[in-house]
């Protein structure tokens, strides 16, 4: 996984084979059959040290909590003990999905893409433009990396299937539930990579 090694004893971290796949929350997203993880830097370092913390302080934190909270008593009626293995069993559900996301990335830099900068690919950051002439900005990004209040869209939405490979100066049509929208690509660039 890139350099990052996690071992753990598989009594804490095995609910069951039919969990939910990877272990994800339900809100994570699902990549498509059959396609690579792709990730910036910048994703990449952020979801490797959300394991290290869990993996480092947090997890080992609720383990000292949990055996405290069993020495006083009866645990069916203790709060600290109940709430510290419910949190546990998330904590272990999200660590084995960032092992298993982290083990299948593929991490892209974005500005790999030589003489091309005024193409869109993985990474790009777009300004578009729509009929009624509102602008928008948009980054393509991986699909662990969504944020849609910041503009960051995954490469595998509708979006960013209809302006994947397009160029500056090109117009677009995005097909939506509600009809199909003229973008114009007003701009493309790729920022330097985040790592943190």
């Amino acid at each position: 996984m890139h350099g990052c090694a996690v071992t753990m004893n598989k009594a804490f971290t095995r609910e069951s084979d039919d969990a939910e796949e990877d272990g994800a929350p339900d809100s994570a997203p699902v990549l498509p059959v059959g396609t690579k993880n792709y990730m910036t830097p910048g994703g990449f370092a952020r979801l490797k040290a959300e394991l290290e913390r869990l993996v480092g302080s947090e997890r080992p934190d609720l383990v000292a909590t949990i055996a405290w909270a069993a020495g006083n008593g009866d645990r069916s009626e203790n709060g600290d003990y109940i709430y510290g293995k419910k949190r546990l069993r998330e904590v272990d559900r999200r660590i084995r999905f960032l092992v298993r996301r982290l083990d299948r990335a593929e991490v892209v830099d974005p500005t790999a893409h030589g003489a091309e900068v005024d193409r869109v690919y993985f990474g790009a950051t777009v300004d578009v433009v729509d009929d009624q002439g509102v602008s928008r900005t948009l980054t393509i990004v991986g699909v662990d990396e969504i944020d849609t209040t910041r503009g960051h869209i995954s490469w595998v939405s509708p979006m960013a299937r209809a302006l994947l490979r397009a160029r500056e100066g090109d117009t677009v049509t995005l097909h939506t539930p509600g009809g199909t929208e003229e973008l114009e690509i007003a701009a493309v660039r790729y920022p330097p990579p985040a790592t943190g």
